[in-house]
């Protein structure tokens, strides 16, 4: 299972399911529709978007997820429902929200 998002440059809504994607911990992968014509191809004509972002997870339940647009209250539901999508460094938070963890011994350099 793994999760991808179909973004492109100066977008807010983008920028804001990036924001709350770290927020909760999940790892993904981040695709610029404008510069991969067969990624656009993909969420504009078998997905049906035409604006981004479009969050597109694989394998749940045996099926696709996906939308588009800033959902936050999908990304706490996915965080909280599939564990398994979180980054190994993930850490919890008091809100119920999940920050990573940093080796700030390597930062200083």
């Amino acid at each position: 299972m793994s999760i991808t998002v179909y973004s492109k440059p100066s977008c807010v809504q983008c920028d804001a399911t990036y924001r709350a994607l770290n927020k909760y911990g999940l790892e993904y992968e981040s695709i610029n529709v404008t510069q991969d014509e067969e990624a656009l191809a993909f969420i504009r004509d078998e997905l049906g978007y035409q604006s981004a972002p479009v969050v597109y997870v694989d394998d749940v339940n045996n099926e696709a997820l996906h939308w588009s647009g800033y959902r936050p209250d999908r990304i706490k539901t996915l965080a909280a429902e599939h564990p398994e999508l979180l980054r190994a460094s993930a850490v919890a938070g008091t809100d119920g929200s999940l920050a990573l963890a940093h080796n700030w011994t390597n930062a200083r350099n």
